[in-house]
């Protein structure tokens, strides 16, 4: 409570000292100018996203924008490291192209990208048809320079946690006339350490498991990008987008554990594992841009490929206590994933009724291939020690927005968005075989009406579809460092979603927002005994699940601009009662989950510009965070804090920022997964804590070009 204490009194402190403030006088007759600079608000609410213009305030010194990311509004990271918007899944878009990353690999990415390259980050949780159906979509836009001549900046931060990390980034920018060449390059050398506490109970023989283990990673990654655009004339644009990400993975992890059944101990072991990897992806994409001002026509082609390699070989050495000799098993993969594609998307007016038409397409390719191997001597009967899983797909999708604003006050904007996808997994070893294919509408509706300068009301409807990723289809079994099995399961069926979303602005500074979402099925992670082993995989779940969640929100700047605050806070009900009765989730004596799940979750950012006139910049971030997933329920609230302190040498363009991360308490992932094979209860705490120090030189002009997105780009939610 302390914590939270702390980040309101400051909030009090700076809402009754800016009331106090007199405004400034002018007594004077004679005025030969007066210049107003005005800038944005570090959040927008907008109808349909929150615009997070990171640009404008102190919170990129010292950040990568990962670091961002998880300071972002409505924004929140799991300890697996999966991004969700208002807690649920996302696809993150980088400049409006979709990220070829997920998970682990999208943090690493991520984190070579320095926060200062960010215009600002746009959480976009009513998509319009334009965006490829998968929920809530959050797109990173990185700035663009259009000033002569050769500009650029280097970055150094070294981190502290229980280990110590470096990042170093270079980024070069040259244009002249009407070439632009930008190239980003970067290298990171990274150590955490993550503790998990594990609490298994099976109901069958009353089984009880209980791990504690620590684990040590390491990863190198160097990663480069380079565009260039050229500007054929006034209205034509072509450019090329390069890609190459590797990062070099190891870790070891120690862990013990105690198996017990009705009768008491069971047995005993000490796990040693040892891993090393290798990730790359190289993209590609080139575009060519037609964008007419004048009659706000807009042609955007887009032409690409993306590669990645997973390469990962671990070796798992268990000595239980009940065995004389030591049981050694290694385990080889090397995921390989190729998608092509070509995406199209045009907009233009309608006559002069100042409605605007928007169509587009894309057609994707994806041919990906899974080889594993196991190794060692105790490999048991029913585990296969190699296969190769194979997976390819075709998705291809038309869509189509419609934008008119009536009376001056009612904005609106439908939508109709179309895929169909044809799709093969198989086993080459094992034999297992599934080929399949479905299409489905994605209806989208948006309504805006404007009362006044001071007031508007908005109503935004989605229909979303969330398909499995490749690699949880695979069905290959390989055992975890905590005694249990993974797999994946052929025969996951996508989640179809609907949510409505309703949000009142007063005064164009507080925001009251109500949000209804509902399915009736998912896939979440289930467990189950198969052949004397626990075995973890995804699970279709029938059931009706129901969520309500209401948010207020406001952004506020005081001190002459100096000053801004943006506080959110919300709360969030769910009802899993028909998921929990369908999927037999309440046992015959009432225990089991809660079907009624009510929690609080907000975050709070403030900045601080300019502090004594002394070009030292602060920033704060404080964010309370529940996250429950489907079957699996938090059984505590994290509190994130963020403390950073800049300062500016305007002379020799140089930053030197401190920044402290979780400080007063450090985070812990604490839930329990149920199944109907039992409980499964983790609690994980991972570096998210220490402190950072990072030096930026720069050089050169470091104008940034205005966007040049037509308003209905803007406020509406398209693409490019």
């Amino acid at each position: 409570m302390k914590i939270l204490l702390a980040p309101i009194a400051l909030l009090i402190g700076s809402l009754a000292f800016a009331q106090a403030e007199k405004k400034d006088t002018i007594k004077g007759k004679d005025i030969e100018a007066v210049v107003i600079t005005a800038r944005k608000p570090t959040v927008e609410s907008k109808v349909d996203r929150t615009v997070f213009n990171v640009a404008n305030s102190s919170i990129v010194a010292g950040n990568t924008t990962w670091d961002v990311l998880r300071m972002t509004p409505l924004v929140s990271i799991d300890n697996n490291d999966a991004i969700k918007a208002e807690g649920e899944s996302v696809t993150v878009y980088i400049n409006d192209r979709k990220s070829v990353f997920k998970g682990k690999e999208l943090k690493e990415y991520l984190a070579t990208i320095p926060a200062d390259n960010l215009l600002k980050i746009e959480v976009i949780t009513s998509p319009s048809s334009r965006y490829e159906s998968a929920g809530s979509v959050i797109n990173i836009v990185l700035k663009k320079r259009d000033d002569e001549g050769l500009k650029g900046s280097a970055t150094f931060n070294n981190r502290q946690n229980r280990k110590n990390s470096q990042y170093t980034n270079l980024n070069l920018n040259y244009h002249k006339k009407k070439f632009t060449q930008t190239v980003i390059g970067s290298y990171s050398d990274n150590t955490y350490v993550q503790q998990n506490s594990i609490f298994n109970t099976l109901y069958e023989n009353n089984k009880i498991t209980q791990i504690e283990s620590e684990s040590i990673y390491k990863n190198r990654s160097p990663s480069l990008s380079s565009t260039s655009e050229f500007e054929l004339n006034d209205k034509n644009n072509i450019g090329l987008i390069l890609e190459y990400y590797q990062s070099k993975t190891s870790s070891t992890s120690d862990a013990s554990g105690m198996n017990f059944n009705k009768d008491g101990l069971q047995d005993s072991y000490i796990q040693n594992q040892s891993s090393n990897g290798l990730n790359r992806t190289v993209g590609t994409n080139l575009f060519y841009k037609y964008y007419d001002k004048e009659k706000n026509k807009i042609l955007d082609i887009n032409v690409g490929t993306n590669y990645n390699s997973q390469e990962d070989n671990s070796f798992f050495v268990k000595d239980i206590s009940t065995n004389p000799i030591a049981n050694e098993l290694g385990i080889n993969s090397d995921n390989e994933m190729r998608n092509y594609y070509l995406k199209v998307d045009y907009t233009q007016p309608l006559g002069k009724s100042g409605a605007t038409f928007e169509v587009g397409g894309k057609m994707d390719f994806n041919n990906n291939v899974i080889p594993n191997s196991l190794y060692g001597n105790h490999l048991d009967s029913d585990l296969r020690t190699n296969d190769i899983f194979r997976y390819s797909d075709n998705i291809n999708s038309l869509y189509v927005n419609y934008s008119k604003t009536f009376f001056k006050k009612l904005e609106t904007r439908i939508g109709l968005r179309y895929e169909h996808i044809d799709f093969k997994v198989r086993e080459d070893v094992a034999g297992t075989y599934r080929k399949d294919s479905y299409g489905t509408f994605l209806p989208n509706l948006l309504l805006k009406y404007s009362f006044s300068d001071k007031y508007d009301l908005s109503v935004t409807y989605n229909r979303n579809i969330w398909r499995p990723w490749y690699a949880e289809f695979n069905p290959f079994l390989v055992p975890n460092n905590d005694g249990i099995y993974t797999r994946g399961n052929m025969d996951l069926e996508p989640n179809p979603s609907d949510r409505v979303v309703m949000k009142l602005g007063v005064f164009k500074k507080y925001f009251l927002s109500a949000r209804y979402m509902f399915t009736k099925q998912d896939y979440w992670t289930t467990y189950d005994e198969e052949n004397n082993k626990t075995v973890s995989y995804p699970g279709n779940f029938p059931g009706k699940v129901e969520k309500y969640y209401l948010f207020a929100s406001t952004n506020q700047t005081f001190l002459k601009n100096k000053l801004s605050v943006n506080v959110g806070f919300g709360w969030y009900y769910i009802d899993n009662s028909d998921f929990n009765t369908k999927n037999g989730l309440i046992k015959e004596d009432g225990s089991g989950p809660k079907s009624y799940i009510s929690y609080w979750g907000g975050s709070t950012n403030l900045s601080y510009t300019n502090l004594f006139n002394k070009n030292i910049n602060l920033s704060a971030w404080v964010e309370l965070a529940n996250q429950n997933n489907g079957n699996s329920l938090a059984n505590r609230t994290n509190v994130f804090h963020n403390i950073s302190v800049t300062k500016i040498f305007p002379k020799t363009q140089m930053e030197a920022s401190v920044q402290l991360m979780n400080i007063f308490q450090r985070p812990n992932f604490d839930s329990t997964t149920f199944s109907t094979a039992g409980t499964f209860k983790n609690s994980s705490q991972s570096d998210w804590y220490g402190v950072s120090l990072t030096f930026v030189k720069r050089f050169g002009n470091q104008k940034v070009k205005d966007n040049t997105k037509t308003d209905v780009e803007k406020n509406g939610g398209g693409g490019k």
